[in-house]
């Protein structure tokens, strides 16, 4: 043993791997680009058809669901004041209030749930929970989940209430 070795040191094992990420999926890359999307929306107000061929134009998008992007984009965009309005009471502010990302995540949950019944709900919410975890504030997840939580059985009452049992793959 060396002078600057310690016996701890000479006795632990090796660090285990990092667990390999699995691979995104087309509609989540479609998500993200729709969320970077909203928040150029938000931010700086371009008009939504250019943002939307910009969007199509970065070198990724070729890894999104090209279709699910522009159903999702064109509901985000054509829908945004009846989506704000399904989801300002279960806010605790004023909807312009929420930061961008928040504001975006939240309008692509509630625009899947009230529109991609293929999808189950408990999907949609996680979809927008990872979202928020990828993109948002500290704890804005958790926030997300809780409003999303809310929407669920006024938009999927008969899938919520059927429980687990009435998972779709």
């Amino acid at each position: 043993m060396t002078a600057s070795s310690t016996p701890e040191s000479d006795t632990e094992a090796p660090a285990a791997p990092a667990p390999k990420a699995k691979p995104k999926s087309a509609r989540r890359w479609a998500r993200e680009f729709a969320l970077q999307a909203a928040y150029e929306l938000f931010v700086a107000d371009h008009d939504p058809g250019t943002i939307r061929i910009r969007t199509e134009a970065d070198e990724n998008f070729k890894r999104a669901d090209k279709e699910f992007f522009r159903e999702l984009w064109a509901g985000l965009t054509e829908s945004r004041e009846s989506l704000e309005a399904l989801v300002q009471p279960h806010v605790d502010r004023p909807f312009a209030q929420i930061s961008p990302i928040e504001r975006g995540v939240i309008l692509i949950g509630a625009w899947e749930l009230q529109k991609r019944l293929d999808v189950p709900y408990r999907v949609a919410i996680n979809e927008s929970v990872e979202l928020a975890k990828s993109f948002g504030g500290t704890d804005g997840h958790k926030w997300v989940n809780g409003v999303l939580d809310k929407l669920a059985p006024i938009l999927r009452a008969d899938e919520v209430a059927a429980g687990p049992r009435n998972r779709r793959s």
